[in-house]
C-alpha cells in the first residue's frame, strides 16, 4: 500500500470507485452511465444506415463519436456547443474516442452501417475523456449484441477490450485517475488507452508545470496499466452480469 494518501483518501495507485449502469436509456441499443468517483458520463451507441462517402461500396462499416459537456456539468455553467461551433477541446476528445474504439473493431465484419457513439458529460470531476472511452466500450458492446441478434453483422467485430485512465504527477508524486482538484495542480497530465492484451492505443502526455524524468514516465505507465486492468475487470463484471 502506498504510504502517501490523496485528497479523497486514495493511495496514489488507486482508481476512484467505478460503476457502469447498462441500459440506462430506452431508445439507444447500447447505453451506459459511467461513473468514476464524481465524474459521470452517459454513453450511448446506435447505428444508422450507410457509411461516409469514402467507404461507399467497400462493404465495411464505420464508427464515429461525438462528445459534449452539458451546461451544468461544471460549477460555472458551460455554454452548449452549437452546430458548426463545437469547441476545440470537444473536437479533440471526440476524435480520440472514435480512434480508440475503431482500434478494437474490425469494420470489415460489419455491413455498410455507421455506429454512432455519443458521450455526454453530466458531471465533471476530472478524467471525462477516459471515463467516456471506458463507458463507451460497454455501450458499444451492447449495441453490437443487438446488431448480431438482428443479423446485421457478418461476424462478431470486437477484437478485444478497451479501457482508459488518466495519470499524472501531483506535487512530485505519480498518481492514477486524477480528480479535478488533482488535475488542476498537476505538473504532468497524461491519458492512456489500452486494449485487453495490455497494448497501448493512445498515450497523450505533456508537462503542465514541470518536466518529468524517464523514471516518472515509467511509473505513470505502470500505474495507468494497473488502473486500466481494474477498469476492464469492472467492465467484464457488468457485461457478464
Amino acid at each position: 500500500m502506498d504510504a502517501k494518501k490523496r485528497i479523497d483518501g486514495r493511495a496514489p495507485s488507486e482508481v476512484r470507485p467505478i460503476r457502469f449502469e447498462r441500459r440506462y436509456t430506452q431508445n439507444a441499443p447500447g447505453s451506459v452511465l459511467a461513473s468514476f468517483g464524481d465524474t459521470r458520463v452517459i454513453c450511448t451507441a446506435s447505428w444508422t444506415e450507410g457509411v461516409p462517402s469514402f467507404l461507399v461500396g467497400r462493404g465495411k462499416g464505420w464508427l464515429t463519436a461525438e462528445y459534449s459537456m452539458l451546461p451544468a456539468s461544471t460549477p460555472a455553467r458551460k455554454s452548449r456547443d452549437r452546430a458548426g461551433k463545437t469547441d476545440g477541446r470537444s473536437v479533440e476528445i471526440q476524435r480520440l474516442i472514435g480512434r480508440a474504439l475503431r482500434s478494437v473493431v474490425e469494420l470489415n465484419k460489419m455491413t455498410e452501417r455507421t455506429l454512432w457513439i455519443d458521450c455526454d458529460v453530466l458531471q465533471a470531476d476530472g478524467g471525462t475523456r477516459t471515463v467516456a472511452i471506458s463507458g463507451a466500450f460497454v455501450a458499444l458492446h451492447d449495441a453490437l449484441m443487438v446488431m448480431q441478434e438482428k443479423r446485421l453483422l457478418r461476424a462478431w467485430p470486437l477484437r478485444t477490450q478497451l479501457g482508459a485512465v488518466s495519470v499524472g504527477v501531483v506535487q512530485g508524486e505519480p498518481m492514477c485517475d486524477l480528480n479535478y482538484a488533482e488535475d488542476s495542480q498537476a505538473d504532468v497530465d497524461m491519458n492512456l488507452v489500452m486494449t485487453g492484451e495490455g497494448e497501448f492505443v493512445e498515450v497523450q502526455g505533456s508537462a503542465e508545470g514541470a518536466t518529468f524524468s524517464r523514471e516518472k514516465l515509467d511509473k505513470m505507465l505502470a500505474l495507468g496499466e494497473a488502473g486500466i486492468r481494474t477498469i476492464q475487470a469492472a467492465q467484464t463484471s457488468v457485461l457478464e452480469g
